[in-house]
Order: structure tokens, then C-alpha cells, then sequence
């Protein structure tokens, strides 16, 4: 088959043979590649061509022909529209089993290395109900689905590709479940009270989103309003509905953006309670704030850190650089294992946390430092301790080019990577691996079961 030969809009029948990382499924015809939505191996399907490329071809499944050996019930009543967890028709050991294929798929293909040896993935005990945060959207501009009606105001998620139509959800499998009773809680009372939900295209009306967050292993809940101004007297009844019947919810928030962008930050006021929640990782406990990161697993996160350290063999007179610190999570968890821990982190609020985080638990041989880490080590700082180790966390971007370089100069004997995704994670390493590093472990984590995302935990030696 040839792709000059092929038409967007045709309909061609496929077997899937392979899971792409992100999540798409795989067909080889002679040396053409079909890179198939919503498929999985082992089925045999009818797809449309949707866009042609020079060495592959996007398509969209149709209809199901053969079902996989491996194919399963999917146990959400949103999985064919929603989007998020694109892995729910397939079985969960074969999930991990493509996950760890694509680790090592491309770590050859990115990072250049020739056969890598990879650890057995470290599969999640917890599957479903395990996120501790989600972020919903208030609309009145719903995806329609076969004959369902819909409230004025509505709560759910974007359907993919489309930033102005949201998908009603009634319930989330991989949420924690009090989320979905605050869901149904809260969109029945605004449609009572006749709330206005923003309109992303008009830039009119007042709801925007409903950022819900849970400490998995202290039971407080976090409610975060986030709307298009700030009128305490319009969300009273929601906050009032919340105190009546959800004793957990410890923080009750208010971010105001009245700007264009379609996103849940902005000025954050406190409504009820504290400001924060606070969530425990085996002996430590952190506080959560509205816009700080905090790792979206909590059960999963505790195996993440224990890890790090059994990867870093860390020494009583260790010196360790945590890059990307966000809250101090990591630097505190491993702090009784060092001698010293530098966290370097560009969002100040979250500096602020890892400050008080280090207080709370009684943590005194860590320092942090607001900062944009390509600048940090060109700028004068009072760092005069050089690493042993540098441990890596970075967003899915990956490192930028002046912080790999840093990070050389630095010449720490150790660097430990962490990363969600593994794409911008060999790129990097393969940079490392050209300045004298060499990989000592890798080892891939499911902290996100059912979807495509992997962690990866990569360590480098001089």
C-alpha cells in the first residue's frame, strides 16, 4: 500500500498490531504505518483516514470487526467520548506490558541506546478511583450525546480537539469517588440558584471551573471555585451546600480570572477554612495549596520516592541538588538519608510551601530557593555546597538546553531523572550520555492507569 494512492475520508480495514506511546494504536501494511485512535492490538478494525504524512498515515476507528484477546469492558459510561483514559478497553497487564515497551522503544529510538536494559515496570495496586485532583469545567455548552438533555449550567470535561464543547461526566472512574458526589452536588444547586456558566467564545457569564483536590491519607478535601470574578454572594450557596453535607471539605477557595485565558489560575481567595489541605507520604505530611503541584497519585507516590532512594544509594555526607522541587516533596522525603538538600523551584508560592513543609515536619538540613533554574546558576546564590547528586523532576517539556549544560558543569556523580514523559527524558539523557554520563538503572513507574502516561525513573553515573 502506498500512501500517495490513499484519500483523506477513505475507509480502510486495519489489524492492530501495537500500542504507540500516547496511546494510539498500530498498523504496519508493507512499510506504510497507520497510526489508529482508539484502537488496541489485536483487533481488527474499520478506520477512516483522517491525515496524510509523507511515513505514516492518522486514522480513526469506525467500528470495531474482531475484538482483541486482550480487550475488556470498559467500566466508564463516558470512555467513548471522554478522552482520558484511552487504555480502558484493554487489560491492565497488558497496559504495563506496552507501557514498558514503549519505554524501551524510545530510549532506542531518541536517546540512541543500543538495546536498554529496563527494569520490570512497577505496575499500581490502585487502578481505579486514584487521582487527587481534577480539574472540571462549568459550562452551558455541552457535547451532545445520543438523547440526553442538559441543565442550563453543566460540569464535566473538554472533548478532545474542542475547547469550547465540555462532556457532562456523572461519574469518573479514576477520581477519587467524593468527587463525583461534590460533581452532582454542586452542578444541581448552581442550576437551582440559576449560576451563569463562563462562555468561552462570547467571554460572558461568571462559573469557570471547579478545581476539586483530596489528601488521600488525611481524608481533607479542597474545593476551588474558579470564576470570572469575584462575588462571594453568588457562590454562597454552593459553599453553604458543601459545609451542610461534605464534613471533609477543610478548604473552601475562590480564584478570580477575569482574563481571556482558559485557565483555572489567577487570584485566589479564602472562603472557608484553611487555605490549604494536607496530604501524608509514608512519615512526612505536606500542605497542598490551591495552585501548588503535589504528584496526582497518592497511593502510587510513596513507591516513586522510596525508589529515588534505593536508586541513589544515598551516603550520610551527600549532597543533593533537587531541580523542579515544586513543594519540597521529594528533598524532605529523602532529607534523614543526606547531608544537605538545595531545592530550586521557579513558582514562589510553591517555594513558600516547601519552606513550611520543611518546618512542619522538622526538617532543618534543607534550603530552597524561588528561581528559574536556567538562570539560577548564573545568577549569584548562596549555594557554596557542590552536588553529589542532582535529582531532576521537570515538566513534560523536558530540560532546557542552558539546565542540561548547568547540570554538566556541576559534574554531580550522580543524576537521577525523573520523568512523565519519556520522550523529552531520552532526548536528554542521550545529551548526558555524551558528556561522560552512563545509565546505571531504569525503571518505569504506572502512576496513571488507564492512560498513556508512564514515569520513568532514569539513573545516570560518571
Amino acid at each position: 500500500m502506498e500512501n500517495e494512492k490513499l484519500k483523506r475520508g477513505e475507509e480502510i480495514e486495519l489489524v492492530i498490531s501495537d500500542l504507540a506511546f500516547g496511546g494510539q494504536g498500530i498498523s504496519k501494511v508493507n512499510d506504510l504505518i497507520f497510526f489508529v485512535k482508539d484502537a488496541i492490538p489485536g483487533q481488527k478494525v474499520l478506520t477512516k483516514v483522517s491525515r496524510i504524512k509523507k511515513k505514516y498515515v492518522e486514522v480513526y476507528k469506525i467500528k470495531t470487526i474482531k475484538q482483541s484477546v486482550d480487550e475488556i469492558d470498559p467500566r466508564c459510561e463516558h470512555f467513548k467520548y471522554c478522552g482520558g483514559c484511552t487504555l480502558q478497553q484493554l487489560d491492565y497487564e497488558k497496559q504495563i506490558y506496552y507501557k514498558q515497551q514503549q519505554v524501551h522503544d524510545i530510549l532506542a529510538k531518541i536517546g540512541g541506546i543500543k538495546n536498554p536494559k529496563i527494569n520490570t515496570i512497577l505496575p499500581c495496586d490502585k487502578t481505579f478511583y486514584y487521582r487527587n485532583k481534577m480539574e472540571y469545567t462549568f459550562s452551558g455548552n455541552p457535547w451532545y450525546v445520543d438523547n440526553e438533555t442538559y441543565d442550563d449550567v453543566i460540569i464535566g470535561l473538554h472533548v478532545p480537539k474542542r475547547f469550547d464543547k465540555i462532556l457532562s461526566i456523572n461519574e469518573c472512574h479514576i477520581n477519587d469517588p467524593i468527587f463525583n458526589d461534590l460533581n452532582t452536588a454542586i452542578k444541581t444547586c448552581a442550576n437551582k440558584f440559576n449560576l451563569v456558566p463562563y462562555d468561552v467564545r462570547k467571554h460572558v457569564g461568571f462559573l469557570r471551573f471547579l478545581v476539586l483536590r483530596i489528601g488521600v491519607h488525611t481524608n481533607e478535601v479542597m474545593v476551588n471555585f474558579v470564576t470570572a470574578g469575584y462575588k462571594p454572594k453568588l457562590i454562597a450557596p454552593l459553599v453553604e451546600l458543601i459545609l451542610e453535607n461534605f464534613p471533609n471539605v477543610k478548604s473552601i477557595v475562590n480564584t478570580i480570572n477575569a482574563d481571556k485565558n482558559n485557565t483555572a489560575t489567577g487570584n485566589t481567595k479564602l472562603i472557608h477554612g484553611e487555605s490549604y489541605i494536607n496530604e501524608k507520604i509514608g512519615d512526612y505530611i505536606f500542605k497542598v495549596s490551591a495552585n501548588s503541584f503535589f504528584q496526582t497519585n497518592s497511593y502510587q507516590v510513596k513507591t516513586l520516592y522510596d525508589y529515588i532512594i534505593k536508586t541513589a544509594k544515598f551516603k550520610k555526607s551527600d549532597i543533593v541538588y533537587d531541580l523542579y522541587c515544586g513543594t519540597g516533596t521529594i528533598g524532605i522525603y529523602i532529607s534523614s538519608y543526606v547531608k544537605k538538600v538545595y531545592g530550586i523551584e521557579i513558582i514562589e508560592d510553591a517555594i513558600k510551601d516547601a519552606k513550611f513543609n520543611a518546618e512542619v515536619n522538622d526538617v532543618e538540613n534543607t534550603s530552597f530557593y524561588a528561581s528559574d533554574i536556567k538562570d539560577f546558576f548564573n545568577e549569584k546564590n548562596n549555594i557554596a555546597d557542590k552536588p553529589n547528586t542532582v535529582i531532576i523532576d521537570p515538566p513534560r517539556p523536558g530540560l532546557h538546553g542552558d539546565v542540561v549544560q548547568d547540570i554538566i558543569s556541576l559534574s554531580p556523580g550522580k543524576i537521577i531523572y525523573v520523568s512523565c514523559n519519556p520522550s523529552t527524558q531520552a532526548r536528554d539523557v542521550k545529551i548526558f550520555m555524551e558528556n561522560d554520563y552512563k545509565i546505571s538503572d531504569i525503571q518505569p513507574i504506572d502512576m496513571f492507569p488507564h492512560t498513556p502516561h508512564i514515569e520513568c525513573i532514569i539513573t545516570l553515573k560518571k
